[in-house]
């Protein structure tokens, strides 16, 4: 099935012409007191973001850069980051009272929409019976059932917490199962921050400007070797420079990391051949594109079988979640079935299985990813009409829930290509859609994911900011 892409093999974010050199207020003792919560049915105010401020300035003494995750500190799109304080379908709102229209749902698993009454009506009844047992429960195993009859690749699965455990994971045991140590991976493409992965990874690590991280010793990156993503001739060629010594090769079947960028036609082919042929696995990590691009995933929707699969936020509902899945023989080396040897005590915890079992069970409903495709089509669509109109190079697309566009004629293929985009534009084009009420990934590096809480009304109104927006810079 072919991608949805305007003019272009693959898609990332966009922007605008704000001053990101606003003077910030000086920083203010940890001590302050500010209103944590806002109601959700206060009318529009004026734009304002000082209690976001007064709270970063104070978490800047209590967590290194002021956040847990280093996309959320807003260092490519300048400014402080926002906090919220609810979230409810398709909208959030902020501790200064801001409402917007969500395209990042919480980084992917709100496919459903925040805070969807069942879910919560759901979890309410679980957390009566404990949050947290440390011994196999029940709903482990309804919720490992759903996954395995939904994904192709899947014959028995393995939960952990999330997205980094389940590929640190999925790792160990392809070179269990191969008596190999290379992997190939794809420049752009991010696994979590595991060290073996930290070698040319997008996301938060291409945002911040680092090409590797300090303090990831040279001999756990010794075995990664990377290709362009979309070059199968380089991938041909480390096979060829490493041969027998390649355990597997590990990439997203659809970039999320990069922007949004797709396989081109016959890659996801070609590299299911060239495992095969080399005597390597492949594995996908679908830890974004599970359950977004097709109920069995992105190899569902492209047809092509892995023989592992990570997986994580959709599986979990919001909740945090992880893991890893494939074939019998290849998972039974999993401990205790097998030598190789994984845990996690909060694995599989019942919140957590909860939320995914809710989450998956309203998936399967008939018409969800017809839906997705439509709003989201409608949606980036209407952003590209937008930044033509107003003489802007633009070019991006979607599958189903999940999108991005760039600022540059296109093509997108690769990390490389994406990072020719005008981030300075994205920046100004960014600051701006907050001003309306339309929040984005702060990173031109993620891509966008939509959900069936996103209503037509929701579109139109984002695409008329897109409009207002880019006609300004």
């Amino acid at each position: 099935m072919a991608a949805s892409i305007n003019g272009v093999g693959g898609v990332g974010f966009g922007g605008l012409t704000c001053s990101t050199k606003t003077p910030l207020p000086s920083s203010r003792s940890s001590s302050f007191r500010v209103q944590m919560s806002v109601p959700v049915e206060d009318k529009k105010r004026n734009y304002t973001l000082q209690k976001s401020q007064e709270a970063f300035n104070a978490a800047l003494n209590l967590m290194p850069g002021g956040v847990n995750s280093p996309v959320r500190a807003f260092k490519s799109v300048g400014g402080q980051p926002i906090f919220m304080d609810s979230v409810k379908g398709s909208h959030m709102w902020d501790i200064d009272g801001n409402e917007y229209i969500d395209y990042v749902g919480s980084w992917g698993p709100a496919i459903i929409g925040h805070a969807d009454d069942e879910v919560l009506e759901a979890l309410a009844e679980t957390m009566k019976k404990g949050t947290s047992f440390g011994s196999p429960c029940l709903l482990e195993s309804v919720l490992a059932e759903m996954v395995i009859s939904a994904v192709p690749s899947i014959e028995m699965v393995r939960f952990v917490s999330s997205g980094t455990e389940a590929c640190m994971g999925v790792l160990r045991l392809a070179r269990t199962f191969t008596g190999r140590e290379k992997i190939i991976k794809f420049e752009g493409c991010y696994h979590g921050h595991a060290d073996p992965f930290l070698v040319k990874a997008g996301s938060g690590v291409a945002t911040l400007g680092l090409p590797d991280s300090p303090g990831v010793p040279k001999a756990t990156t010794s075995g990664t070797v990377t290709a362009p993503y979309n070059d199968i001739a380089a991938v041909e060629s480390l096979f060829n420079s490493n041969k027998g010594d390649i355990a597997a090769i590990i990439l997203e079947p659809a970039v999320g990391n990069s922007g949004f960028i797709t396989p081109k036609p016959d890659f996801l082919e070609a590299i299911r051949r060239l495992t095969k042929e080399n005597g390597a696995l492949l594995i996908f990590d679908e830890v974004m594109t599970g359950f977004r691009l097709s109920y069995g995933g992105a190899q569902e929707y492209f047809g092509i079988t892995p023989d592992l699969t990570t997986l994580g936020k959709v599986i979990g509902g919001g909740l945090p979640v992880g893991a890893y899945g494939g074939r019998r023989e290849i998972m039974e080396m999993v401990a205790p079935a097998g030598p190789m040897y994984q845990a996690g005590t909060l694995s599989g915890n019942p919140l957590a299985m909860t939320a995914g079992i809710q989450t998956l069970k309203r998936l399967k409903a008939p018409g969800t990813y017809e839906y997705l495709d439509r709003i989201t089509g409608e949606l980036v669509q209407g952003i590209l009409n937008a930044g033509k109109k107003t003489g802007h190079a633009i070019c991006g697309g979607h599958i189903r829930g999940m999108f991005g566009f760039f600022f540059t004629e296109g093509s997108v293929h690769n990390f490389d290509d994406a990072k020719k985009s005008d981030a300075a534009k994205f920046v100004r084009f960014y600051q701006g859609m907050l001003r309306e009420g339309v929040y984005f990934a702060p990173s031109q590096f993620e891509a966008g994911f939509t959900s069936l809480a996103h209503s037509p009304e929701d579109i139109q109104k984002t695409v008329a900011a897109a409009g207002n927006v880019l006609s300004k810079i």
